[in-house]
């Protein structure tokens, strides 16, 4: 029967592509588990065993262990012995080091057998789950070949394996993830963007997706030689899988075409990405720190006639003629919502007679709030209106040099306009409470005291009213610190309470 161990760990081993050490230590478990139970059966006592299995011979031997503590537990002192005990001074041992006594090693038969087949059964499943993970965490972000196992349920199993290594690696990529309409049969050669790897009862499961934009940035890495030689760098992509694309490109080589370069010698990289995609069509963007000329390009096909940035807000009014209003707008949006995920700005698209009536209303409505505000005639509000002040702040605190590019107005209506406005922001911090006043709050900044100023937030009352996503729509803050400054602007209700 010995020999038969032997037989059993090269067996398996070889089979299961798991090292030998993995089997062995497998069957050492199943024997010492059996010598446990028959000494719990037949002495009442419940022992800690180790089993030492010669790899030549076959042969085993069995010891008994007792771990050197420094509190013997109750229910464990049939395992434990005290530092201070005289064995473990005899032989030197140190805390969690364990002293072991030879005893008895029993037959190993059919019983036996069959626990340590078990025990072989769910090592061999831990090591493969081990292995399969350990193999593919690095890949994660990488492009996956393999072959369609079987379709199931509208979900695609790919065999990853590789006969040459004896592994045979599943992945599957969800219904969801396929790219919509796209017909795909067992026995297809397929890829995809490996998205993650999730350790699951019945075994690892690699996820695979040909839906997500990072798939189709690893596809153009792959065409597009210059993007591995760092000469090019692929920004960003947005998709709407198997119909457009949108990618942003950017070129370190000042003599190199970002977008040349990308789509190839007669388009031949960009329609190998498409074909790939199922004829997806592939908008190549070119990439600029400006975020105004950037969603410009991103509008390709349409041309855009000007433009409004509201950076606040983060989002962008785009005007365009009347005659290509559908075309920038695209199917169903198509087209301003993947140049607005392309460039993470919020489009409004327009037509060049509703974005100058739109911005003419909004000058109005600033410019009569200018004449209330500051006691000024309709021809000095609308001058400061149509120069982009929107808040009594801004005139305040706006730079004399800033001021003096404004040709209609000299220094002494500029110095007049500015005492104006700190006047009015004065009178109305005179009418709070000064336990009401935000720079009460330490955590608020003055320059964040300013963009709440500029959005009528003057006072603690004001900013209790807010939610948390409406606060850090105005000022930048961690959303730890933006609840903590509102629930200290709510502290008076509390109190009243």
């Amino acid at each position: 029967m010995n020999k038969e161990i032997l037989l059993v760990v090269e067996t398996v081993s070889n089979e299961k592509n798991v090292s030998r050490e993995v089997i062995v230590d497998a069957i050492e478990q199943a024997i010492a588990g059996a010598v446990k139970k028959k000494y719990r059966l037949d002495q009442k006592i419940d022992i800690d065993a180790r089993v030492q299995i010669d790899l030549e011979t076959g042969n085993y031997k069995t010891f008994r262990r007792w771990k050197v503590v420094e509190d013997i537990e109750i229910d464990m002192d049939d395992q434990q012995i005290l530092e201070t005990d005289d064995i473990a001074k005899k032989n030197n041992l140190k805390l969690d080091e364990f002293s072991e006594e030879e005893i008895p090693s029993i037959e190993f038969g059919r019983i036996l057998a069959q626990t340590a087949k078990n025990v072989i059964v769910q090592k061999v499943r831990d090591a493969e789950r081990s292995r399969i993970v350990d193999l593919y965490l690095p890949k994660i972000g990488q492009l996956i070949f393999g072959i369609v196992k079987r379709v199931e349920k509208g979900n695609i199993f790919i065999d990853l394996g590789m006969p040459d290594k004896g592994t045979i690696d599943e992945a599957v990529i969800l219904k969801d993830n396929l790219i919509p309409k796209e017909v795909i049969r067992s026995g297809d050669r397929l890829r995809g963007y490996l998205s993650h790897v999730q350790s699951e009862t019945r075994g690892p499961q690699l996820y695979i997706t040909r839906k997500a934009p990072e798939f189709l940035v690893e596809l153009f890495k792959l065409e597009v030689p210059e993007v591995g030689q760092g000469l090019i760098e692929i920004l960003g992509a947005a998709r709407d899988p198997g119909l457009r694309a949108k990618i942003s490109v950017k070129s370190n080589d000042p003599k190199l075409d970002a977008i040349g370069a990308c789509v190839g010698m007669r388009g031949s990289r960009v329609q190998s990405v498409s074909n790939e995609l199922g004829g997806e069509r592939i908008d190549i963007i070119m990439w600029d720190e400006d975020p105004a000329k950037f969603v410009i390009n991103a509008m390709s096909p349409a041309e855009v006639l000007s433009i409004v940035v509201d950076e606040e807000k983060k989002s962008m009014d785009i005007a365009v003629s009347e005659e290509q209003l559908s075309q920038a707008i695209g199917r169903g949006g198509q087209n301003v919502r993947l140049a607005s995920e392309l460039t993470g700005w919020t489009l409004n698209v327009m037509s060049k007679e509703d974005a100058e009536t739109k911005i003419s209303a909004e000058n109005d409505k600033v410019s009569d709030m200018f004449m209330s505000e500051l006691n000024v005639d309709k021809d000095v509000a609308d001058i400061l209106a149509a120069e982009g002040f929107t808040t009594i702040n801004e005139i305040a605190f706006c730079s004399i040099d800033e001021f003096n590019t404004i040709e209609a107005f000299d220094t002494e209506i500029i110095e007049e306009l500015r005492k104006r406005a700190k006047d009015n922001l004065e009178e109305k911090k005179s009418h709070i409470d000064k336990d009401n006043l935000l720079s009460e709050i330490e955590e608020l900044s003055e320059d964040n005291i300013i963009k709440l100023n500029n959005h009528n937030i003057n006072s603690k009352d004001d900013l209790a009213d807010l939610s948390v996503d409406e606060l850090l729509d105005v000022i930048e803050l961690s959303e730890e610190v933006a609840g903590k400054i509102i629930m200290e602007a709510r502290q008076k209700w509390f109190d009243k309470e």
